[in-house]
């Protein structure tokens, strides 16, 4: 193992000029702003963690214009052992880390949670920091898939009105919350902590703000975990077909446990069969979800649902009974009434302001259809569909597009990686691992889930170690993987 020396680079508390390269709107704002604070109060949920908010800029280069107030909250450490503050960047996008701290900062150990204050928060746009909110009926007019030329020229109509009315509804941040803004926000967060350099650790979508993070302040890192990393250098093709084949792995992985698990109520049968009987059903339009009162299963929400069931082994044994409740389901349809507000929080808005993935025509939207079901012939349809249907007609360029790492941080960023994570491909983690080059180290957990560290002691005893001690697993190190547990 490796031990990096701690970086003996200051810190800054005027926060106008944080970015490389933002010019100053005028020459007051470049004078030293004064350092941010938090008010910290018990949260009204639960008194035993602090809730508190953080007036930031809308727009860092106009830092002197209109504000919002971004939503956190801590668990403070014992204070005989306390060393520092460790962010959590939430994934999603959308996931509150507010929520996180209050109801479930176990995640992290007993250890970790003695040094360090467990801080987080709901990134810009989403959850309570000035969300991004807009018509609900417009939002229910995106299909989960596109049938025709016609109705991808109707989605790209019915998005530009979709982003107008968002924009009308949320104000000046709508067009602000991409993952280049909420790193500079996360840099502000640092300073109000009083933190010299950062300690972060981020998980799924978290991982794109701890590496845009990176690039733009790698002299103030102190250490960072990236938890199922993102690739953020893909295009739409790369995009699509990593997320497909990630997912049919994934299932791949749940069948091989049917096989040789007798907790598993499908042991012994031919479950390929079974699904592809579930995917015709839903094809013709009869297969219903008993789990959602017999609303109709579309096939796009069968491959999503039993997606998001592959997240923690601990769901395969209820993934494997959802399948006999669909087999035994009624083929009739119940209508699923709609819900009355008039307007609906719009988190997702984040993830078309980091990602560009154009798609010119139903042609070659299409030949994406048929190239995932060749690569996931059993979840034919990975939700990453979806994404190039919501952000169909996106102005380009996106605020923070795709491109390779360029990072050169003092210590090596830790990626902690699943080889069978469902969602973010041990392929993702080790293209950002080979772009980060020696600014970055590989620790690979041989297991299933999204994720690693709340289910393997091993990874969690190396994360600590390099949180703590800024401790860097060797090169190729591994951790076995931990047997599903019913």
């Amino acid at each position: 193992m490796l031990r990096v020396r701690k970086s003996a680079v200051g810190w800054a508390v005027a926060l106008a000029l944080t970015a490389a390269g933002l010019t100053p709107a005028s020459p007051a704002a470049a004078r030293p702003q004064p350092a941010p604070t938090i008010d910290w109060r018990p949260c009204a949920t639960d008194t035993t963690a602090e809730c508190g908010t953080l007036s930031l800029p809308v727009d860092w280069n106009r830092p002197g214009g209109e504000r919002f107030d971004l939503a956190l909250a801590r668990r403070v450490a014992d204070p005989a052992t306390r060393e520092g503050a460790l962010v959590f960047g939430p994934g999603g996008p959308g996931d509150s880390g507010v929520d996180r701290v209050v109801n479930g900062s176990s995640r992290f150990s007993a250890d970790l949670r003695a040094r360090f204050d467990i801080v987080s928060f709901d990134p810009r746009g989403t959850g309570d920091s000035h969300p991004v909110v807009c018509a609900r009926d417009l939002l229910v007019r995106q299909p989960q898939l596109i049938a025709d030329q016609a109705q991808f020229d109707a989605v790209l109509a019915n998005n530009a009105l979709l982003r107008a009315d968002c924009r009308a509804r949320t104000g000046a941040i709508y067009d602000h919350v991409d993952t280049t803004s909420a790193a500079r926000d996360l840099d502000a967060v640092r300073v109000a902590l009083g933190e010299r350099q950062l300690t972060f650790h981020g998980s799924s979508y978290g991982t794109l703000l701890g590496q845009r993070y990176a690039e733009l302040y790698p002299d103030r890192v102190r250490a960072m975990v990236l938890e199922a990393a993102m690739d953020h250098s893909l295009g739409t093709r790369a995009f699509l077909d990593t997320q497909a084949a990630t997912a049919e792995g994934a299932f791949d992985e749940f069948l091989a446990w049917c096989a040789r698990s007798a907790d598993c109520v499908l042991h012994g049968r031919d479950i390929r069969a079974s699904w592809a009987g579930l995917h015709t059903r839903a094809e013709r339009g009869s297969l219903t979800d008993p789990d959602s009162g017999g609303a109709a299963l579309a096939p796009f929400e069968l491959s999503r649902l039993a997606h998001k069931k592959l997240y923690d082994t601990w769901r395969w044994p209820g993934l494997a009974e959802w399948i006999v409740r669909l087999e035994g389901a009624a083929t009739t349809p119940s209508v699923r009434p709609l819900a009355d507000q008039a307007v609906a929080p719009y988190p997702f808005a984040v993830f078309c302001q980091d990602w560009s993935l154009p798609v010119r025509d139903y042609r070659e939207y299409v030949g994406h259809l048929r190239r995932a079901a060749r690569l996931a012939p059993d979840l034919r349809y990975p939700p990453a569909l979806f994404a190039l249907v919501t952000c169909l007609g996106t102005p380009t360029p996106v605020a923070n597009p795709q491109h390779r790492l360029r990072v050169r941080t003092d210590v090596p960023l830790l990626i902690a990686a699943t080889v069978h994570d469902p969602a973010s491909g041990y392929g993702w983690a080790r293209n950002v691992a080979r772009q980060l080059g020696r600014h970055g180290a590989l620790l690979t957990y041989q297991g299933w889930g999204h994720g690693s560290y709340s289910s393997s002691p091993c990874v969690e005893r190396a994360v600590d170690s390099y949180l703590i001690d800024q401790v860097v697993p060797a090169r190729g190190a591994s951790c076995p993987a931990v047997e599903p547990e019913v």
